[in-house]
């Protein structure tokens, strides 16, 4: 009998306080359970202030939690040492950001390949992965072009692409589609869709409910609380336990 898959992301009463003890206390994040499995579409939805920014910096080791647990693909992150917490970010999570944070000197080539120069792989080879990562998300005829020669979609599939070079099981999206037309955005989401049938496990950081509804399951941040989404009940039982 083969042993049971660790989910992709699990939180245990996570809780984020910024300068504890103090005056300017800031709860965060109270005692979020989270748990998601490989290949699900999830999308955490709130207004600015609600908490899901700080939720998806510690999803992202891009910050540490006050309290609880958080284990990525099956590993304590608490258990590791700065080196080694730079190293699972870099290969088991992609970011996607509203900005696209693509380097204008560099073609889109040039940019998808940029990460695997970290990972000390060799010239060629990067660039053959990055034609690949490119194809994957049908840019592949627009390679050879720099993010000025690209509309807005096209930039963020570039930056897509790159956060999948690596092949991280996560890809992590903060509002991606918020400097997009309405037509391109929902060609990205369609894009995420695809990528989730591929085995990807794609969560989607927004505060636009038209956005969260492409999702397969929904939760909403409340004051640093996490929910399920009340309007999509179905939402909670494929994914773990909401606080």
């Amino acid at each position: 009998m083969s042993a049971a898959v660790a989910p992709v992301i699990e939180t245990r009463q996570l809780g984020k306080v910024y300068s504890p003890g103090s005056e300017a206390e800031v709860v965060a994040l109270k005692g979020v359970d989270l748990r998601i499995e490989r290949g699900d579409f999830v999308a955490i939805m709130g207004p600015s202030g609600s908490g899901k920014s700080t939720l998806m910096n510690l999803i992202g080791c891009l910050d540490t939690p006050t309290t609880g647990r958080y284990a990525c693909d099956g590993v304590d992150v608490a258990s590791l040492a700065p080196e080694e917490l730079a190293a699972l970010r870099r290969d088991k999570i992609g970011f996607v950001f509203q900005g696209f944070n693509l380097l204008p000197r560099m073609s889109a080539l040039e940019n998808v390949a940029m990460p695997l120069s970290y990972a000390r792989v060799p010239p060629h080879e990067r660039l053959r992965l990055a034609r690949e990562a490119l194809d994957a998300v049908g840019l592949s005829e627009r390679a050879d072009h720099r993010p000025s020669e690209l509309s807005g979609g096209q930039q963020q599939r570039v930056a897509i692409a790159r956060a999948l070079i690596n092949r991280p099981p996560i890809l992590l999206a903060d509002e991606p589609t918020g400097a997009l037309d309405s037509r391109t955005g929902e060609e990205i989401l369609a894009l995420f869709k695809r990528l989730r049938d591929e085995e990807h496990t794609v969560v989607l950081i927004t505060h636009d409910a038209d956005v969260a509804a492409h999702a397969d399951r929904i939760y909403v941040m409340r004051d640093g609380e996490l929910h399920p989404d009340s309007a999509h009940p179905d939402g909670a039982h494929a994914g773990g336990a909401p606080t």
